[in-house]
């Protein structure tokens, strides 16, 4: 469908779009700030749904490392996306698709691929109109397809990168094709306070909206990223030097946890002043008691846990971010704050098993451990060292795709014997390749959106622990990986205690594997942290988080009975 039609259309069902744009600096927390409008007007009974537009060249950011841009997020129905896509879902209670996740690459691929199927046969091929309808028609057609009444729509990067430019201008456009009463523009801009001077600075978020509106995009609201409240004096005069309405320049405070910049944003009548934009009439106002009652189930959390997270990619969260936030938010529903310890395990490989290294001692003080997902062959070895302390310690251990197979390659090397045992990932011509490639993967020579991506189902066997976590026979769970557990195998890990709770039963893959002898040590194929919400974490994350607890007692429990006979003795 042409541009023209796509927007009589999108004018006939008066969807509302909502646009977040970022200044200053990047990591401000643009998709904090739609997943809290999101959950302000989903809350107050509007429908809604979430685009996030990135300007990079790649076509999605399945081959960058972690380090580079973050947790690759994955769709039920397989893309690979920015991290900011985990946020909608998680916070507004969302489930997105592939078309929530549009990049350069992708129109450009778009664009090039139309032309030399001859879609332009006779035309000269230009950014403005050609590359900007492409944009303009990804939206349309997002908003159609969803009927949603608000689209809210997140511009990555910083105003002023030269990737936006094209975004941008497809932004202007848009207002101008369905006007105000459709568009709103709404930018988030860094406020710093400095410390020698005592004092707020301005000037930032002044020259951020001014390059913005060298672009054509004038702000209607203002929301300011800031660590500490900004004073009437600062906020009336950014209103006179950046042209937007007072009533409509918001402040986005820091808070822990980040939630409460829900019920902040709320006090601060945002949903109000965006049904006011749009003429919309009286709507209830947003039911935001679920989020309260989670900020006073974390303020009444008092007892500590410690999890060790057995990371490769340290330095920053970003790369386990979804990982992070199903882990603490298990440990609030359970009573319990959780004390987040990244290990590196390049550094349990520089000393023997047990040894007294900084690392190993870190590792013995655990109450539960962690192994997330991972590519190369880079702290493999140590990976594999914590599985194995967590296995003879019955220390609660939880293994996520690549944790899962460092579990096998542990019990393989530990429990059959086999020394040399390894995933053909890491040593393609070992000889004892308890994790191979899946067949279907052979013959793929693309690295891009090529691996087993999206949602499948996992077959239940009634009696594990999985099972009891679930409480159902069959769930569906997203996959991003390449690898598997050989089958060749399987009855050995069997004869040495081994439990293959889950199962892909069209192909007979295996999803869910765990210790029938073990307080909690469970593994599973695929990425449970990709379904787990502030307000409903995972069941496998949950479980997890009991068997810490309970763990944890039993240990008190015992020092506490060994102190009493102590003293008793005296």
């Amino acid at each position: 469908m042409e541009v023209a039609a796509l927007l009589r259309d999108t004018r006939a069902k008066d969807t509302k779009f909502i646009v977040v744009t970022g200044g200053v600096c990047s990591s401000l927390g643009k998709g904090v700030l739609v997943a809290a409008l999101g959950v302000l007007l989903k809350n107050a009974d509007y429908s809604v749904s979430v685009i996030k537009w990135d300007p990079y060249l790649n076509v999605d950011p399945g081959t960058m490392s972690p380090l580079v841009h973050g947790e690759v997020f994955v769709t039920s129905d397989g893309a690979e996306t920015d991290l900011d896509l985990g946020h909608y879902e998680r916070h507004i209670g969302l489930r997105l698709m592939r078309d929530s996740s549009v990049t350069s690459g992708q129109i450009y691929q778009e664009v090039l691929d139309g032309e030399r199927e001859g879609r332009y046969l006779g035309k000269n091929i230009q950014m403005i109109p050609h590359v900007v309808d492409a944009i303009k028609k990804r939206l349309l057609t997002f908003a159609l397809n969803h009927d949603v009444k608000f689209v809210l729509v997140e511009i990555g990067g910083t105003v002023g990168d030269i990737e936006e430019g094209l975004f941008l201008e497809a932004l202007r456009q848009l207002r101008m094709d369905l006007g105000c009463q459709q568009v709103l523009y709404s930018h988030l801009s860094y406020v710093p306070f400095l410390s020698w001077t005592g004092e707020v600075k301005t000037k930032p978020t002044q020259h951020s909206v001014e390059k913005l509106k060298q672009s054509g995009l004038v702000p209607d609201c203002l929301f300011l990223r800031a660590d500490r409240e900004i004073d009437n004096q600062s906020l009336d005069k950014l209103s006179i030097m950046c042209g937007v309405m007072r009533e409509r320049i918001f402040q986005m405070l820091t808070f822990e946890p980040v939630f409460r910049a829900f019920l902040d944003l709320d006090r601060q009548k945002v949903g109000e002043r965006v049904r006011e934009y749009f003429k919309l009439p009286s709507q209830t106002p947003a039911d935001l008691s679920e989020w309260k009652s989670f900020i006073d189930q974390i303020d009444k959390s008092q007892q500590v846990v410690r999890i060790g997270l057995i990371a490769k990619y340290v330095g920053r969260n970003d790369p386990y971010i979804s990982v992070i936030d199903a882990i603490k938010a298990a440990g609030y529903h359970c009573g319990q704050k959780v004390k987040l310890e990244v290990i590196e395990a390049e550094a349990l490989e520089k000393a023997d098993y047990n040894s007294d290294i900084p690392a190993w001692t870190q590792l013995k003080e655990m109450d539960g451990i962690v192994v997330p997902g991972g590519f190369d062959k880079r702290g493999i070895e140590g990976k594999i060292l914590a599985a194995r302390w967590a296995r003879e310690h019955n220390v609660p251990y939880l293994g996520l795709c690549l944790g899962m197979q460092i579990m096998i390659i542990e019990a393989a090397r530990n429990l059959l014997g086999l020394k040399e045992a390894n995933s053909a990932e890491f040593f393609p011509d070992g000889p004892h390749p308890v994790i191979c490639m899946m067949e279907g993967q052979k013959s793929v020579m693309r690295k891009g959106a090529s691996m087993r991506l999206g949602s499948y189902p996992c077959t239940l066997v009634p009696g594990t622990k999985a099972h009891v976590a679930f409480d159902k026979d069959m769930v569906m769970e997203r996959h991003r990986h390449r690898y598997e557990v050989n089958n060749a195998y399987r009855k050995d890990f069997e004869r040495v205690g081994l439990v293959f709770s889950g199962m892909y039963e069209e192909k007979d893959l295996v999803e869910i594997s765990e210790y029938k002898d073990h307080p909690y040590m469970l593994g599973s194929q695929f990425h449970p942290e990709f379904q787990s919400s502030p307000l409903q974490v995972h069941p496998l994350f949950r479980a997890f988080m009991e068997a810490v607890v309970q763990e944890k007692l039993v240990h008190t429990d015992m020092h506490d009975s060994k102190t009493k006979n102590v003293y008793d003795g005296q």
